[in-house]
């Protein structure tokens, strides 16, 4: 019997492309861990999502959290289906019913270039494009879901709700992430985005921003209005370190920064909280192309690679965070020389020609890159 330490991966296809791109991250993760050799994984599937909804009634059953609450870490690939809604209109996104059951107050959505893919931004520094958008994930204008009113028939109304408790987690995390990339050679500064200068709620988030920056003197802190971001966000992308922003906002700019990239097929992302995480790729269910063999399942690849990074930090396993490297690492050496090419980005490369140009990468190795969210 291996004396590994064993991990317990919550996993939830979802719907649309989510099987299709499952697998294969499924398989790359045990083919990470078996190649570094210092823990273990097993997964364990679990239903929720839109078409869990049309069957059962439910989106996200309560054995599905039960079973997520216990596990080590949360994966999953895309949920939801634009003609499956609840009674009041918005979509079935038991991700979100996640976000909020678990506290998972800490979106963080790492933006980086990828060698070889066709370039979006014509300026040559647009190809080394390093840094991290936090959302915040709990409240904002989201805290709104499923409680706005519409008066009449006259009047809709969303209410925003900005809490200190949850902005202090929030700095404290964006500041501490910062100092990890700077110890790794990024700038290691924290800008906060907000509309501070219009609304109450954002004027008190920066406020509490000044306050946590005070207690991280040691980390260059700025502050910026969310319309100003977005349009340096296209004219000076590589001036950016780490951006912390309210719900609504980064769920916005976070596919912004996307596109920066080549699209939401590279986009991953990670939902942490103190006790608990989920890691998904950034895009949806797509079920335009479901069945086509199109689906790019990089973004899923990179949320994988952030999953076991922070299991590592979470559970002092060392060799977690080499495999989490190694897969970063063997998707950019898939990509490199220029010759693949996903069909989401304009190539003809599909699930499986991917799929089989990274796992090669994972196996056989050129240079290792270093762990970077």
């Amino acid at each position: 019997m291996s004396n590994l330490p064993k991990l317990d991966i919550a996993v939830f296809e979802g719907d649309g492309i989510g099987n299709e791109i499952t697998e294969p991250s499924l398989d790359l993760l045990s083919a990470a861990s078996e190649q570094t050799g210092g823990f273990e994984l097993t997964f364990k599937r679990l239903p929720a999502g839109a078409g869990t909804y049309r069957q059962e009634g439910i989106a996200l059953p309560k054995e599905s959290l039960n079973a997520a609450r216990a596990a080590d870490a949360i994966f999953l690939a895309a949920m939801g289906l634009p003609d499956v809604r609840y009674p009041d209109g918005t979509e079935v996104a038991p991700q979100l019913d996640l976000r909020f059951e678990f506290n998972l107050y800490a979106g963080v959505r790492p933006v980086r270039s990828v060698a070889g893919l066709p370039p979006v931004l014509a300026d040559p520094r647009a190809a080394a494009l390093d840094f991290v958008l936090i959302r915040e994930s709990t409240e904002g204008l989201f805290a709104s879901r499923g409680k706005g009113v519409v008066e009449n028939d006259q009047e809709a109304r969303d209410t925003q709700v900005i809490t200190r408790p949850v902005c202090e987690r929030l700095f404290d995390f964006a500041f501490d992430l910062a100092a990890k990339r700077r110890a790794a050679g990024r700038p290691g500064g924290v800008t906060c985005v907000d509309k501070a200068n219009v609304f109450t709620s954002f004027a008190f988030f920066r406020q509490i921003f000044d306050e946590r920056a005070a207690l991280h003197s040691d980390i260059d802190a700025d502050r910026a209005y969310v319309d100003a971001t977005a349009l340096n966000m296209i004219r000076r992308p590589w001036d950016l370190d780490v951006l912390v922003t309210e719900n609504m906002f980064g769920d916005i700019l976070s596919d912004l920064a996307a596109g920066l990239i080549g699209g939401m097929g590279l986009a991953p992302s990670a939902d942490i909280g103190d006790e608990h995480a989920v890691f998904q790729p950034c895009h949806g269910s797509a079920p335009d192309i479901v069945g086509q063999g199109k689906a790019n399942p990089t973004a899923m690849f990179l949320s994988a690679a952030m999953m076991l990074e922070w299991l590592a930090e979470r559970h002092s396993i060392a060799d977690c965070a080499r495999a989490g490297a190694a897969i970063r690492s063997a998707v950019d050496q898939a990509f490199g020389d220029g010759g693949l090419i996903p069909a989401d980005l304009g190539g003809s490369a599909g699930t499986v020609q991917v799929t089989q140009a990274v796992m090669t990468a994972l196996r056989t190795p050129r240079v290792p890159v270093a762990t970077a969210i």
